[in-house]
C-alpha cells in the first residue's frame, strides 16, 4: 500500500474514531443528566413510573457502548470480562429495587470509557501528521524532460530534479549540482547540511538553495521517512506489563464474582436452610457489593485531579497509565535540537584581525548575511544588530563563491563570508577557528579581499532551564541520556555543557529506537523527551514519550506528556506528581477491596442488610474519591 493510500485510510479512522469518542462522552452525560433528573424527581414524588422510565433511559443509553463491547470481547475471546461484571452489577442492583445505584454504576463505567477511548484516539492521530510530510509528485527525468509523477511510480535508478524549496521526494544520491538541506526532520541537526555530488538525501527532508538532481536509491515504500512511521506503528502496539497484568486478572475476577452469585443463590439454600428468597436477596447483594464501582473510582477521580494540577502548570497527560509509569522512571532520555538546545544557532564567538577595524568588518558582514535565508545567516545579522547597534548595514549585491561562500561589494571593498578553507596560511585566526570546530562549534569565516579579517563561531545554545532541570533529575537518582544527530564533537560539547550522564551522537531515527530500548533494559522504566518528527519513533518506544509544547504536531501526537511551555524543570513536577498519584491510587485500591471482603463477609453471616451494604458500597466509593481530590492541590 502507498503512503498516499496509508494517509486516507488512517484519515478515515481518524474520523470514524472521533465520532464513537464523541458519541461514547455524549452517551454518558446524558445517562449522567438522567439519572439526576430520576433521583431529583424520587425523592419528591416517590416510585412513579416516569421515574422507572428516567431510570430505565439511564440505563439503556450510558450502559448501551459497554454492553455491546462487552458481548464482542466475550464472544471474540471467548472469556468473561469487566464490561459485563459492571452490567450484570447494575442489573442486580435494579433487580433488588435500588435503581439509583445501579445507573450510578454504568454512569460511571460510560464515563470512564468514554475517556479510554479519547486517550485511545490520541495515538492514531500522528500518522495523518507525518504522511502530509512525504511529498506526492516528483520531477522525474526521462529523455531529457521534467515529468510530474506520483512518488509510488519512481524505481532505483531514476532521476529526480529537486529545486530550492521542494521537499524531496525519496531517499537517493546527488548526481549533480550542490545545496544546503535542512534534514531536521530525520536527524534532528539543527543547522541545514551542506549536500555535494555523491552525499545521500532523504526523504522528506527540504532542498533550501541549489537546485539538485537526484538518483533514486530506494523505493518509496522502502525510504528512511517510511521506516519512521512502521516504527511509531510497531512501538504504539507493544502493551505495557501492567496492561497484559490487568487483561489476564479481568476474566479471573469476573469468573469468580459471578461463581460466587450463582453460589449463594442456591447454596445456602440447600445446606444452611435458607429460604429461596433470602438466598436471591444475598446473591443480588453480593452482586452489589462486590461490583468494581469503587475500585474503579479508585482510579479515574485521582487520574483526572492529577491531569487537571498537571494542566495548571504547564503540563499535558495523556492518561492516568502514563503517569503511572512516570513514578517508576529510572531513566531519561533527550533528544539535543530543540529540547535541550534552543533549536536555533547563535553567535557565541567573534575573533577579528587586529589591523581590521571591526566596524568595518561586522558591517560587512551584516550586509552581506542581510541578503540570505540560511539560519547561520540570520544569526550573523541579529547577533550583529543586538550587541553592535552602532554598526550600520545595508544592501549588498551577493554573488556565491564557488566552494566557499558568498561574495559582495562593500563600501568599495570585496567582501567574501563562507566555510573554512583548508588551504588557508596558518595564523592565530585559522588556528582560533579550529579549536572552536573541535568545540563542535560551527565557524563562519570572513575575508577582506584576500586576507582573512575575522572568524564568527555559531552553536545551538543550551536552553536556560536545562542545567537546572538534569541537575533536578540527577538528584532524583534518575540517570540522563542525551540522542542526537549531530556529530561526536558537537554532542560532546552539548552533553558536557548539560552535564548529562551520557550522550550517543549521529543516531537516526531506528538508532533513537535501538538506545531507548537498551536503555530500558539495563535501567528500567524509561523516558524519551523530543521536540521533531526524527524523535516520533523514539517516544512511541518508551514507556513514557515526552514532547516539548513547540515540537512538530507528530512529536506532539505520538507523546504520552507534553511540556506545554517548554519549561524542563516541570519534569521533576510531573514525577513527584506521578509518585503521589500513585501513592493515593494504592490507598484507594487497598480500602476499597477491604471494604469488600468486610462487605461480603457481613453479607453472608448474614448480619448486612441491603441498606448497610448500598452505605458501605457507596461511602467507601466517596472516600476514596475525595481523597483522589487532594491531587488538585498537590
Amino acid at each position: 500500500m502507498s503512503l498516499n493510500e496509508n494517509a486516507i485510510e488512517h484519515g478515515g479512522k481518524s474520523v470514524i474514531n472521533r465520532i464513537k469518542e464523541n458519541g461514547e462522552l455524549i452517551a454518558a452525560l446524558l445517562s449522567g443528566l438522567l439519572i439526576l433528573c430520576g433521583w431529583l424527581l424520587q425523592t419528591q414524588q416517590g416510585d412513579t413510573p416516569f421515574t422507572a422510565a428516567l431510570f430505565i433511559s439511564a440505563f439503556i443509553i450510558g450502559g448501551y457502548a459497554k454492553a455491546k463491547e462487552g458481548i464482542e470481547e466475550t464472544i471474540e475471546d471467548r472469556k468473561l470480562n469487566v464490561e459485563l461484571l459492571m452490567v450484570f452489577a447494575a442489573i442486580g442492583s435494579a433487580l433488588i429495587g435500588y435503581w439509583v445505584e445501579g445507573a450510578i454504576l454504568i454512569f460511571i463505567f460510560a464515563l470512564s470509557g468514554a475517556l479510554e477511548t479519547f486517550t485511545m484516539n490520541k495515538s492514531e492521530r500522528e500518522l495523518s501528521a507525518l504522511m502530509e510530510l512525504q511529498p506526492e509528485e516528483a520531477s522525474l527525468l526521462k529523455d531529457g524532460r521534467e515529468i510530474r509523477v506520483h512518488v509510488s511510480e519512481l524505481k532505483v535508478g531514476d532521476r529526480i530534479v529537486v529545486r530550492p524549496g521542494e521537499r524531496i521526494a525519496t531517499d537517493g544520491e546527488v548526481v549533480s549540482g550542490t545545496t544546503s538541506i535542512d534534514q531536521a526532520a530525520i536527524t534532528g541537526e539543527s543547522i541545514p547540511v551542506e549536500k555535494k555530488t555523491e552525499d545521500t538525501v532523504y526523504a522528506g527532508t527540504v532542498n533550501l538553495s541549489g537546485s539538485i538532481t537526484v538518483a533514486v536509491t530506494k523505493n518509496s515504500d522502502e525510504t528512511l521517512f517510511k521506516k519512521i512511521i512502521e516504527l511509531v506503528q510497531s512501538a504504539q502496539s507493544e502493551k505495557s506489563p501492567s496492561q497484559l497484568f490487568i487483561e489476564r486478572f479481568e476474566g479471573t475476577y469476573v469468573k469468580g464474582v459471578l461463581a460466587a452469585v450463582a453460589l449463594m443463590m442456591f447454596v445456602p439454600h440447600y445446606l444452611l436452610d435458607w429460604s429461596f428468597s433470602e438466598s436471591f436477596y444475598r446473591a443480588m447483594v453480593l452482586m452489589v457489593v462486590a461490583s468494581p464501582c469503587a475500585l474503579v473510582a479508585s482510579i479515574t477521580p485521582a487520574t483526572l485531579s492529577a491531569i487537571s494540577n498537571g494542566a495548571r502548570n504547564g503540563l499535558l497527560f495523556k492518561g492516568g497509565v502514563h503517569l503511572e509509569r512516570l513514578s517508576k522512571l529510572k531513566v531519561i532520555a533527550f533528544d539535543k535540537t530543540g529540547t535541550l538546545t534552543k533549536g536555533e544557532p547563535q553567535v557565541t564567538d567573534v575573533m577579528i584581525l587586529k589591523e581590521m577595524n571591526e566596524t568595518d568588518v561586522l558591517s560587512a558582514a551584516a550586509s552581506i548575511e542581510k541578503q540570505s535565508n540560511h539560519p547561520l545567516a540570520k544569526a550573523i545579522v541579529k547577533h550583529v544588530e543586538k550587541e553592535y547597534p552602532h554598526v550600520e548595514t545595508g544592501m549588498a549585491e551577493v554573488q556565491e563563491q564557488s566552494g566557499f561562500g558568498v561574495s559582495a561589494v562593500w563600501k568599495g571593498g570585496k567582501w567574501s563570508i563562507g566555510k573554512p578553507d583548508q588551504n588557508e596560511p596558518q595564523n592565530k585566526l585559522t588556528e582560533f577557528g579550529l579549536k572552536k570546530a573541535q568545540e563542535g562549534k560551527t565557524v563562519v569565516y570572513v575575508k577582506n579581499e584576500e586576507t582573512l579579517a575575522a572568524v564568527l563561531c555559531l552553536q545551538d545554545g543550551l536552553r536556560h532551564d536545562a542545567v537546572s532541570a538534569i541537575r533536578e533529575l540527577k538528584e532524583a537518582g534518575i540517570h540522563t541520556v542525551m540522542l542526537t544527530g549531530d556529530n561526536e564533537s558537537t554532542a560532546k560539547s552539548i552533553a558536557e555543557a548539560a552535564n548529562v550522564d551520557q550522550y550517543v551522537a549521529e543516531c537516526l531515527p531506528d538508532d533513537k529506537v535501538f538506545e531507548v530500548k537498551n536503555l530500558g533494559k539495563t535501567y528500567g522504566q524509561t523516558a524519551m523527551i523530543g521536540d521533531g518528527i526524527n524523535d516520533a519513533p523514539a517516544l512511541a518506544a518508551a514507556n513514557v514519550g515526552i514532547a516539548m509544547g513547540e515540537g512538530t504536531d507528530v512529536a506532539l501526537e505520538t507523546a504520552d506528556v507534553v511540556l506545554m511551555k517548554n519549561d524542563l524543570t516541570k519534569l521533576k513536577k510531573a514525577i513527584e506528581l506521578s509518585k503521589k498519584m500513585d501513592r493515593i491510587v494504592k490507598q484507594n485500591i487497598v480500602f476499597s477491596m477491604s471494604v469488600i471482603a468486610l462487605l461480603i463477609c457481613s453479607n453472608f453471616l448474614q448480619i448486612l442488610d441491603l441498606p448497610l451494604g448500598v452505605i458501605g458500597h457507596e461511602g467507601s466509593t466517596i472516600l476514596v474519591i475525595l481523597n483522589g481530590l487532594r491531587l488538585l492541590k498537590a
